[in-house]
């Protein structure tokens, strides 16, 4: 199976999400969606202090560093490639980040309705 094209959900070349810390599942800088990202890190969001308690409180600490794995832990105002559905968890929970949708894979809608990352947009005009 190859890497899936990388498209954003609008239907366009995907653009890079966060470079500082470097980001995506394959440290690319991009959300890039492969055969062995189980996770889907298709969502390119802008986090927020009160995402990282959210997600911090659903075992998942993305805050905290860890140099072992190369992590610096990520502060509000970063950008970051999200697991799709940690994305919709946090909607649902009234604690979504915004999201960067040109650098949001098109994976994304596998599991997040279009209007819901919209709705969450930082770069729409």
């Amino acid at each position: 199976m190859e890497m899936s094209e990388s498209v954003n959900v609008l239907g366009e070349k995907l653009e890079t999400c966060g470079t500082d810390p470097e980001t995506g599942f394959y440290r690319d800088g991009c959300c890039n969606v492969g055969p062995d990202d189980l996770g889907i890190h298709a969502v390119c969001a802008v986090v927020t202090d009160d995402f990282l308690e959210f997600s911090k409180a659903r075992g998942n600490d993305l805050s905290t560093p860890r140099p072992e794995f190369g992590f610096p832990g990520l502060k509000a105002g970063d950008s970051w490639c999200l697991c799709a559905a940690r994305w919709q968890e946090a909607f649902e929970a009234d604690a979504a980040p915004r999201v960067r949708l040109r650098a949001t894979h098109q994976a994304a809608l596998e599991i997040c309705a279009l209007n819901n990352l919209k709705a969450h947009a930082v770069d729409l005009s």
